[in-house]
């Protein structure tokens, strides 16, 4: 089973790294390639089960589902439902941790997923530095001091 870890520095407090990520309808306020978001059947976006559903900019459509949220942990797990990338079984997790030295955010962001054998490299690039690495690339461009 592939998987997928990422993990950045953010020059911000974890508290408020983790307002902006905790949406989990807030990816297009956040995030360098999602063009609009939404959840399904009015739910909220802190429900667990969930569904958003959002638009990549590329034009692709996402439907994923919220399994965990955790303001005490500042994390959540998701798990994708369709996706244009041919993965199976992908479940996700966003985790932020404070970092005392400088009140500053260690973030971390894995995946696992199956998928052909063949497709592995490309998709764990993709998904590492297209997806993870640009989103928290995105962060520490707006929580720049």
């Amino acid at each position: 089973m592939p998987k997928v870890y990422i993990s950045s520095v953010i020059d911000a407090p974890a508290a408020e790294v983790w307002k902006v990520v905790r949406d989990f309808n807030g990816l297009p306020g956040w995030t360098p390639f999602v063009a609009e978001s939404r959840i399904e059947q009015n739910a909220s976006s802190s429900q667990v089960g969930c569904i958003r559903n959002f638009v990549l900019k590329d034009g692709g459509r996402i439907r994923e589902r919220l399994l965990a949220l955790s303001d005490y942990d500042l994390s959540c797990t998701y798990a994708i439902l369709e996706s244009p990338m041919g993965v199976e079984d992908y479940v996700a997790s966003l985790s932020l941790t404070p970092v005392t030295d400088g009140n500053r955010t260690f973030a971390e962001w894995k995946a696992e997923f199956e998928c052909p054998p063949e497709r592995e490299p490309a998709l764990i690039r993709q998904i590492g530095t297209g997806v993870f690495q640009a989103a928290f690339d995105a962060l520490k461009q707006r929580f720049r001091r």
